[in-house]
């Protein structure tokens, strides 16, 4: 179960719909389990004010739960990305607590665990994905309590003094205890979420374990996602790609060094602050613009919240006063894209940069800093990456910076541009092999065996034999 469907909605110039698949390492590493275990999928179809009926698509069921446009604006804009969304990422923007908001959250929540309950079969393993439905696994225990339910949160889960700001905490906690699995990025999160439920539930808690009154227990660990990393280092290494990255370098202009963002247009992944320490760099003098380029692809997000747009206009205006300043003709400081690109492309970009600077305020992992780190075959490249990525807990050979800290982000942009190529081979191979020995299918394996492996008329969920 997750907020959208695994395909996206494609109405073709005829007027017949057809659908696409979504790319991305979450269907790519859960697809062949829910093949080979007659799997449904469950989530929005991605457009409002329409009903869907199941249907079949490789080998996949696929059950669409609808949204009205209201619903969409107070349950997915509103609660989950303008209330839930900043209080989870360290109040980087305030948080806004509607009622009505959190009164179509429950709705929707409501409808998406009918759905399941309705889909699933008889002792039927369900997987729940992420912020925008924490309270379905408590509301799907309600309606088939022989289900075993897992549930997954891609963000950050906050600590308490951050959590306890939201007026609705105690209904959150128990949504989620419905699960007998509560896994997250980092173990400070799951830490986080059973002190909260020690403290605002009263339930006993040991560690990573909570015991409800019914005599559940219910555990809450980490799982960091990761990424398909064989399937990017192939991509990186076909021909295709590899004249695409010759030609990026060649288009501008064959600097010494082309620096890389790739990021969500989102006010938690620091764009802005990496993007003026850049600027500040070749203003003090420390490189020009025929050294070094900043590429930075801005994929478009959430553009009907104003915050969103507001931060767009800001970043347009820096890019447009540091290459009015700083840029030549032919020759910008900063290459801004606002745009999405296929995944080939990315992957071109990836070999292209030699220095790759993923600096958030706050993230559940990171998975740019992951894809980059599989492109880069050769062990050549450096990464430049926050401390407060969830990524930084397993890349710890990248350039650690506090994106907070300007002067310091300056320096470790600037020691990476000048570092040595054995000092650069040797942290990026070690990157590379925590990357390949942890990828997205072990995440995948790791959490559903842990699911499995609970309850005596459970079985160890079914894997394929390939991979995972």
């Amino acid at each position: 179960m997750a907020n959208r469907l695994p395909v996206d909605r494609v109405v073709r110039a005829d007027g017949s719909v057809d659908w696409r698949r979504s790319p991305g390492g979450l269907v790519s590493a859960l697809e062949p389990v829910m093949q080979s275990n007659h799997g449904a999928w469950i989530g929005w179809p991605g457009d409002t004010d329409s009903v869907v009926e199941p249907f079949e698509d490789d080998g996949l069921t696929l059950v669409p739960v609808s949204l009205s446009q209201q619903e969409h604006a107070e349950f997915y804009e509103g609660f989950s990305n303008a209330t839930l969304w900043p209080l989870y990422h360290d109040l980087v923007a305030k948080p806004e607590f509607h009622r009505e908001w959190w009164d179509s959250y429950v709705t929707v929540n409501q409808r998406f665990a009918e759905a399941a309950a309705a889909t699933a079969a008889k002792d039927a393993v369900v997987w729940v994905q992420d912020y925008q439905l924490q309270l379905v696994p408590a509301m799907l225990r309600e309606l088939r309590p022989d289900l075993r339910i897992g549930f997954f949160l891609h963000i950050p889960f906050p600590p308490a003094e951050l959590f306890q700001q939201l007026p609705w905490r105690r209904q959150i906690l128990e949504g989620l205890l419905g699960a007998d699995l509560v896994g997250f990025q980092l173990p400070g999160a799951a830490q986080n979420f059973v002190r909260l439920v020690r403290q605002r539930v009263g339930h006993k808690t040991h560690r990573d374990t909570v015991y409800l009154p019914d005599g559940r227990v219910v555990m809450a660990k980490a799982f960091p996602i990761s990424i398909d990393a064989a399937g990017f280092e192939k991509l990186a290494r076909s021909e295709p790609v590899q004249k695409r990255a010759a030609q990026i370098r060649s288009d501008l202009g064959n600097p010494r060094k082309i620096f890389l963002g790739i990021d969500r247009l989102d006010y938690t992944k620091g764009i802005y602050a990496r993007l003026r320490a850049f600027g500040e760099l070749i203003a003090d003098g420390k490189f020009t613009v025929e050294d070094a380029v900043f590429v930075q692809v801005a994929t478009p997000s959430r553009e009907q919240v104003d915050q969103y747009r507001i931060l767009r206009d800001d970043i347009d205006r820096l890019v447009g006063r540091i290459n009015g300043d700083l840029g030549r003709i032919g020759r910008p400081a900063i290459s801004y894209l606002h745009s999405s690109f296929p995944r080939q492309e990315m992957a071109a970009l990836y070999r292209a940069a030699d220095i790759m600077v993923v600096t958030p305020f706050r993230d559940g992992m990171n998975l740019v800093a992951k894809e980059y780190v599989a492109c880069r075959y050769d062990g050549d490249g450096a990464l430049v990456l926050s401390e407060f990525a969830g990524a930084a807990e397993e890349l710890r050979q990248a350039y650690l910076v506090n994106p907070y800290d300007i002067n310091g982000m300056k320096a470790l942009m600037l020691e990476a541009y000048h570092a040595d190529e054995k000092d650069l081979t040797k942290r990026m191979r070690a990157m590379r092999k925590t990357v390949a020995e942890n990828d997205v299918a072990n995440w995948a394996a790791a959490f559903l065996d842990e699911l499995g492996a609970g309850g005596p008329t459970h079985q160890k969920v079914l894997r394929p034999s390939r991979r995972i």
